[in-house]
């Protein structure tokens, strides 16, 4: 099937003028002032991670790294697991593994960079910076039992429990573990300079709150974690270091970690506290399979979400500290697929994205939190089947949608305006129910220059059918020279990979013109929209799906 073939095919179901041949569209009336600011939008969206490391210098890994270090240069970071993992560098499911540390047969330390090297390289050479977690334990310093597994036979579908083997106990001896976490803050000084590693985030370990991340107690993790932050610093004194990245707000364990950090007595360098520049938590939303569709679990994933920031706030020692929200998803596990899953494929998790995020970034100014990062957990999964339903951004090197709405907040300015819209569900009201009534169908706008945008999202719960909206635009204040509009959209028509491999009949190993035809259905395609303008004010009209997201663009 030719590319032509293709977009007829995508053509057929995208309607007229955006709207799809369903139900009657429902009237959204949406206000924008292009005058008023009323307050920043920081580009918390800029970080992505996966457990699997040795992914990134994989083909499929190198292409995706590059597309997401193009968002914003030098402004992309990537958390990844196993970076400290014994191994030979074969990826695997949930697995990584990298040969950083092992021991002579005295029980000398051997050093061996080669392999982080190279993802650290990678990720350099495409704009994307380590945002380095300091995990997991060396084979060789691990105090697992005799017979315990190193490396786990976890698969799909099997017992999540086999992941939790040898990597996840406390070291033999804090001092060479913090030793070895200088050695290789050191060597990156040396290889990367000073400038360039001042610019990562530090950060140890993983969600060690579980006791399936972490065997030891959360006294013994403070003691790792100070031994961490103490190599690092020794080896650069202004590097950027935080945590503790725990599942969920963390509980008694992030309330023990915050007393620690700021009042408690350094296991590594007995003085008073820990130096923290970063606070970290996780979370995640829960849905469910309901009579034979995915509903989505927002709620939870704001509750968790507020919950963290309701620690960080309760310290007033760290209550202005930067947080990173180190993972943030619809749901816990990236590399489990299902049909319960099936909807990262298309636009229930594009859509899912914008309406979160919105709603982390209005919760984190109405908290006065100081909100630096929210770190998507999906990358991809190399030579794996094409959408699978693994939480991923692109599938064999193809975009899958939830990846071109990173690429519409990569376009949104720092400076947020005052926008309405007479359906975007109050954010007391998604925190507390979900999306299970009326869609949500909401709004921000920003303004960079001259450059006004304005983004939609027509978002729910369920993942069901139901009527477009009719978006009405009224903007005010726009500056005089604004004259161009332009829209880009991510919706079942539009921006969509899994829509047109759906087209084609789902094959199992699309060709190499059918590879090139989903590449192209997979790109966000800006379409001119006209201006009803009336001195600085003026009028747009938007079709928005279901599951929908658009942006518009007013410029010159």
């Amino acid at each position: 099937m030719n590319c032509i073939r293709v977009m007829l095919l995508m053509l057929s179901f995208a309607g007229v003028a955006g709207f799809s041949q369903a139900a009657a569209p429902r009237p959204v009336d949406v206000t924008v002032d292009a005058s008023r600011a009323v307050g920043s939008l920081p580009p918390v969206w800029r970080f992505f991670g996966a457990d699997e490391p040795n992914y990134a210098t994989m083909k499929d890994g190198r292409k995706l790294l590059a597309e997401l270090g193009e968002l914003r240069p030098g402004e992309v970071y990537f958390r990844a697991h196993n970076l400290m993992t014994s191994g030979d560098g074969t990826p695997a499911f949930k697995w990584g593994s990298t040969n950083l540390y092992t021991e002579t047969a005295d029980g000398q330390p051997v050093y061996d960079f080669t392999v982080v090297d190279r993802i650290i390289d990678t990720y350099l050479a495409r704009g994307v910076r380590p945002y380095l977690q300091i995990g997991f334990t060396p084979e060789a310093m691990s105090t697992a039992p005799t017979g315990t597994l190193y490396q786990h036979a976890w698969r799909p579908g099997f017992d999540y429990k086999l992941i939790a083997t040898g990597w996840t106990w406390p070291p033999k001896s804090y001092e060479k573990w913090g030793e070895l976490v200088y050695q290789w803050t050191k060597h990156n000084v040396e290889r990367y300079g000073r400038a360039e590693v001042e610019r990562w985030y530090f950060e140890v370990w993983n969600e060690a709150n579980l006791r399936f991340y972490w065997q030891g107690t959360p006294a013994d993790f403070y003691k790792l974690h100070d031994f961490a932050i103490a190599g690092v610093r020794r080896a650069l004194p202004t590097a950027r270091v935080g945590g503790p990245d725990t599942a969920g707000p963390g509980g008694e364990f992030m309330d023990g970690f915050l007393q620690h950090v700021t009042s408690g007595k350094n296991h590594a360098t007995g003085q008073t506290g820990t130096p923290t520049d970063f606070l970290a938590f996780h979370a995640k939303g829960r849905p469910a399979f309901v009579d034979g569709h995915v509903r989505m679990g927002i709620s939870q994933h704001l509750k968790e979400v507020d919950g963290g920031f309701t620690k960080v706030l309760s310290v007033p020692a760290l209550a202005n500290k930067p947080v990173v929200i180190g993972e943030s998803d619809p749901e816990g596990c990236a590399a489990c697929p299902g049909p319960q899953n099936a909807y990262r494929n298309g636009t229930m998790y594009s859509s899912y994205t914008a309406a979160s995020f919105a709603r982390i970034w209005e919760l984190a100014e109405q908290r006065r939190v100081n909100l630096e990062g929210v770190l998507s957990w999906s990358f991809t999964f190399e030579s794996q089947p094409w959408f699978a339903g693994y939480r991923q951004l692109a599938t064999n090197g193809v975009d899958l949608p939830v990846l071109n709405v990173f690429r519409l907040f990569a376009q949104l300015g720092r400076e947020k305006l005052r926008a309405t819209s007479s359906a975007q569900i109050p954010l007391a009201t998604v925190i507390a129910d979900g999306i299970r009534g009326e869609p949500d169908v909401g709004v921000i706008a920003t303004r960079a220059g001259t450059k006004i945008a304005i983004l939609l999202w027509h978002y729910h719960d369920d993942d069901v059918a139901g009527p477009d909206a009719a978006v009405r635009i009224d903007i005010a204040g726009l500056p005089k020279k604004a004259a161009r509009v332009s829209l880009w959209r991510v919706d079942g028509a539009h921006a969509n990979s899994f829509a047109a491999w759906k087209a084609m009949g789902s094959p199992i190993a699309p060709d190499a013109t059918q590879y090139a035809a989903l590449e192209q259905a997979s790109r966000l395609v800006a379409e001119p929209l006209p201006l009803a303008r009336h001195g600085r004010a003026a009028r747009i009209e938007v079709g928005l799906p279901r599951q929908g997201v658009a942006l518009v663009v007013v410029g010159e």
